[in-house]
């Protein structure tokens, strides 16, 4: 991986990390599409400049995200069925994420949910917008779906946000603020796990892809949540469709997608 291949992919996770259509997905097949070879360190790569996105969302709602010791007991229960279901299921997980098959089939399929989501759970009112310990369990459970390449973890914790009656705006900020114990453990997990393949002539390249996803980021939460709650998720669905039609149009002709 060369600073040019490391700048594209950390553009790709700032702007998709919180966006519904799987950052995940579109790294896997960013990789492939510019031809970086699947590395130890490439894969820790991928993983660890979450971390840098993470940090757009301290660095945005710092007044928020340091509330009351409620709160994060809140983010504790959302974030127990994800760690567990990481821990036994790590492996298999793993293997998923060199399927780029896996990632177009669940990008068409979360986004002919996307398509219709705003139509099945219409904006509340703005009573019962207090986000409870089993409304933080339950959103969590959603979160687990994303384990899955290809489905959003944005969109899945929205989306269980949504079935609490909460509006998409307070949807949206919880898995926010969901995303940064989660992504931080996945980061921190995959660092230890790898750690061996960050060496002196490639742990700046993985500064340099935390910087960036940061400020990439930081700049996609506020252009979201505007148009999240003025547009809802319709476009997002059309896009992922596109996409995953695309992929796998191109592997029905032949062309060679799987990451090895």
């Amino acid at each position: 991986m060369n600073w040019i291949d490391a700048l594209i992919i950390a553009i790709v996770e700032g702007v998709t990390e919180f966006l519904p259509v799987s950052s995940t997905g579109h790294m896997i097949i960013t990789e492939k599409l510019i031809g970086v070879e699947s590395t130890d360190f490439v894969k820790a790569y991928i993983i660890n400049i979450q971390f840098g996105a993470i940090l757009s969302v301290i660095a945005i709602y710092w007044q928020k995200f340091f509330q009351t010791i409620k709160f994060y007991y809140k983010l504790f229960f959302a974030f127990i069925p994800a760690a567990i279901f990481g821990l036994l299921f790590g492996d298999f997980i793993d293997s998923l994420l060199e399927n780029v098959v896996v990632v177009a089939i669940m990008l068409v399929l979360g986004g002919v949910i996307l398509i219709f989501v705003d139509k099945w759970f219409k904006e509340p009112e703005a009573k019962n917008q207090e986000i409870t310990y089993k409304k933080s369990f339950i959103i969590g459970m959603f979160q687990v779906i994303a384990m899955i390449p290809g489905v959003s973890r944005s969109a899945a914790t929205i989306i269980g946000g949504m079935t609490q009656k909460l509006s998409r705006k307070n949807a949206a900020e919880f898995s926010f603020f969901l995303a940064v114990p989660t992504m931080f453990a996945a980061s921190g997990y995959k660092l230890l796990d790898n750690y061996k393949s960050i060496t002196s002539d490639n742990i700046y390249i993985l500064l340099f892809g935390n910087i960036i996803a940061f400020i990439v980021a930081f700049i996609a939460i506020k252009s979201f949540i505007a148009f999240l709650t003025k547009y809802g998720f319709k476009i997002f669905g059309y896009y992922r469709i596109i996409v995953g039609t695309a992929i796998l149009i191109l592997m029905f002709f032949g062309v060679e997608l799987n990451i090895v």
